[in-house]
């Protein structure tokens, strides 16, 4: 059972618009699926709370692909952002225009909207089975550092393929954090709220204390301390 649905792809391998969650879901229901639907705690997915399922943002030649191989989801410019459905200047409230305008460029949406913690994975690279733990961690973007973002945590330490004999030379040149995007949206959070949470409180930023251990030297490069604002 994944995220409460039965394995087995739903009708072979046709996608059914009626079930298209389920069957998205077969193979993106470790973390996505039920963070979007709220079962990984916390509050499901603003757009799942309004009716929305993947495909109301994930168009079928995105995931069927054009014929062109590319190095991450990130080379696809017809990928699904944010500003497609909420474009800057539209905001109804000047608090919001506020915030926006101040953070353009240097944070993603959802350093702000993502709702609250949400799945990390821990030691599966590590021989000691995988362990998964909520969390919510602010740092650096690993593709571009002038930004901050919501980063997710793979646990690959140096020494996880020392059993077949193949050594990692060059496991500092990539961080263990990448940058993601957490399927649990909403409007007003902790952040949206106050801006003390990041500038004061400065507790949900990754810290040298709380990388992980046997980790690759690249994570360091991630940690950001915001500055404080003057109230």
């Amino acid at each position: 059972m994944i995220s409460g649905i039965s394995a087995g792809l739903l009708k072979g391998h046709r996608f059914v618009k009626r079930d298209e969650g389920k069957t998205c879901a077969l193979c993106h229901g470790g973390r996505v699926y039920p963070e979007y639907t709220g079962e990984y705690g916390g509050t499901p997915d603003v757009h799942y709370q309004k009716g929305m399922q993947c495909m109301d943002c994930h168009k079928k030649a995105e995931f069927h692909g054009d014929g062109k191989a590319y190095a991450s989801r990130q080379e696809r410019k017809d990928r699904p952002v944010c500003t497609n459905c909420h474009p800057a200047g539209q905001e109804k409230t000047e608090k919001a225009k506020s915030a926006h305008t101040t953070h353009a460029g240097k944070l993603s949406c959802a350093g702000c909207h993502a709702s609250g913690q949400y799945r990390n994975c821990y030691d599966c690279h590590a021989g000691k089975g995988a362990t998964s733990k909520p969390a919510f961690i602010l740092g650096r973007n690993p593709r571009d550092k002038n930004m901050i973002t919501t980063l997710r945590v793979i646990p690959t330490v140096r020494d996880t393929f020392k059993a077949a004999g193949i050594k990692m030379e060059h496991f500092d040149l990539l961080p263990n954090y990448w940058d993601t995007v957490p399927h649990n949206i909403k409007k007003r959070t902790e952040r949206t709220r106050s801006c003390d949470v990041c500038h004061v409180d400065k507790e949900v930023f990754l810290t040298k204390e709380k990388l992980i251990p046997g980790g690759s030297k690249a994570n360091e490069g991630l940690i950001y301390t915001p500055k404080s604002i003057k109230q």
